[in-house]
């Protein structure tokens, strides 16, 4: 039995060498704690070695075994998503060696454990084991606050071993702290890595969770192998959905001057815009990702956004950091193919300023919709730019008041949601807008998109319409229809059944869709 005391210091040989270091390690008493034990999906096929019996000691890993992902990647987003500068800080910190980078990093966020995404049916398979009198161990490379946090949260492991800040718990390191903690009893280990080998050595039984073929092999040549979690996540499958396609029609976007100009039958002007379109697609998703790697504990809170691969799990974190820069990368590569240089810098802007968006400024209420709204502009722009044609102030003018009725509405949106889910007020949503201020968006968003109707009639009513169009009296017709639709938006907005996006909404709306064809119809028949 392992004494009841806490925070303790044990010494430990690296190595094969006498070396005095220090390792983190918590000693619990945690009986009767645990409770709705069911029977667990997971086996061990064999006994310890030179025994009939399992081990006493059962100790299991962290990072990539109980969770699917990992809290050091968890932890360093939490802290730049809140505090950007302290990136500045991490290069300083690694110099005094991993565990001291983890340690600066744990100690100044506080993640959400009950949030993290976990193995279930290895949390079930401890439970068992657990009510069955097996002491359980957690020994991971994790800083010990996070380590502790998870220890609390479960309530079924007696000792904790984790990194201290001076010592970097992994390897060698990791086995011989096992070792000082079980004192010559035997023990079996669940690790997910090729870090663990050591472990999986000196264990009399490995578990492996989620092993490539190459690591089960390498393992199985030296270690008895008694249990397999398997992992069948669809990584590439995850993140196709992570880079949310479905959104690219926001970049449609870039279509509108050189249709309104009566200039698709250019087919050099209209592959530029293609081009454009693709460019702006790409960047879009990368700022996606890294838009969902800054929220992922917000994202976990939400009915709906928590089903996202990487606030599930369903894609790692360390895939979407690779990943987030590569689109971008690909989107400024495909928009320097363009004979002029200003749809590359019109592409970049959007990109800085959309990460803008999602690291700071979508915090602050009115100002996040006013970026929002400047983000759809610079698609447009940036289209008249890709097909040479201009752009004209009506059009802007028309389209920053209709886009801003949606940015509001889309706030309206998640507002109601956020209410609906019993969050707290300006809580893990990470907006700044309260149950109070729906009335006030209404007020604004309602406003705004009659505003772009009034832009339109008076269009309509000048003297540039009839430079495009040759019966301009046509284009009334549309005026009604498009105060029926933003009637109809902001009727479902109060209602609460209303898409998040309304643009995405939009898409998806037979009615959106029967309305453009009549509208364009109308602006055949005026041509």
């Amino acid at each position: 039995m392992i004494d009841d005391q806490r925070h303790s210091i044990v010494r430990a040989s690296l190595n094969g060498k006498n070396a005095d270091t220090k390792i983190w390690v918590e000693f619990r008493a945690q009986r009767g704690r645990v409770s709705g034990m069911t029977e667990s999906t997971v086996n061990i096929s064999s006994p310890p070695r030179g025994t009939g019996k399992v081990a006493e000691f059962l100790c299991v890993d962290l990072d990539g075994t109980i969770l699917i992902g990992d809290s050091f990647w968890e932890s360093f987003l939490s802290l730049v998503g809140a505090h950007p500068w302290y990136v500045f800080l991490i290069p300083f910190w690694l110099l005094r060696g991993k565990a001291a980078l983890k340690h600066e990093i744990s100690r100044r966020v506080r993640l959400k454990v009950s949030t993290l995404p976990v193995r279930e049916e290895l949390i079930e398979f401890l439970r068992q084991q657990k009510l069955s009198g097996r002491q359980l161990i957690l020994a991971t490379g994790a800083d010990r606050k996070i380590a502790g946090a998870v220890a609390q949260h479960f309530g079924f492991f007696d000792v904790v071993l984790a990194s201290d800040g001076a010592t970097n718990l992994t390897g060698e390191r990791k086995k011989e702290a096992i070792r000082e903690v079980v004192r010559g009893s035997s023990f079996d280990y669940i690790g997910n890595a090729k870090e663990d080998i050591p472990s999986w050595n000196a264990a009399s039984t490995a578990i492996l969770v989620g092993p490539s073929p190459g690591l089960l092999e390498t393992v199985r040549k030296t270690s008895a192998v008694g249990g397999i979690i398997k992992s069948s996540t669809n990584y590439w499958g995850s993140l196709g959905r992570s880079l949310r396609p479905e959104h690219w029609i926001k970049n449609l976007l870039v279509f509108v001057p050189i249709v309104m100009a009566h200039e698709l039958h250019d087919g050099v002007k209209l592959m530029h815009v293609v081009i454009t379109f693709v460019s702006f697609s790409l960047c879009a998703s990368g700022v996606y990702l890294l838009n969902d790697l800054f929220d992922l504990e917000a994202d976990r809170l939400h009915p709906k956004k928590k089903l996202r691969p990487l606030a599930s799990g369903a894609l790692p974190v360390q895939m979407g950091l690779i990943s987030a820069p590569l689109l971008m990368l690909a989107g400024f590569l495909v928009a320097a193919q363009l004979p002029t240089k200003l749809v590359w810098g019109t592409v970049f802007v959007y990109t800085a300023a959309t990460t803008l968006y999602s690291t700071y400024v979508k915090r602050i209420p009115i100002l996040d919709v006013l970026l929002l709204t400047g983000l759809y502009l610079i698609r447009i722009l940036g289209g008249g730019i890709a097909a040479d044609v201009q752009v004209s102030p009506w059009l802007i003018a028309f389209s920053m008041f209709l886009l801003l009725s949606l940015a509001f509405s889309k706030r309206q949106a998640e507002l109601i949601d956020q209410t609906m889910a019993g969050e707290p007020q300006g809580g893990a949503s990470k907006r700044g807008y309260r149950e109070q201020d729906k009335a006030v968006l209404q007020q604004f968003g309602v406003t705004s998109g009659y505003l772009s109707v009034l832009v339109l009639a008076l269009y309509v009513n000048g003297a540039d319409v009839t430079r495009l169009y040759r019966h301009p009296q046509v284009i009334w017709l549309a005026c009604p229809l498009l105060l029926f639709w933003v009637s109809r938006v902001w009727f479902l907005a109060s209602r609460g059944k209303l898409s998040e996006d309304p643009v995405v909404f939009a898409a998806r709306d037979p009615i959106s869709y029967l309305l453009g064809v009549i509208v364009l119809l109308i602006l055949f028949a005026a041509s």
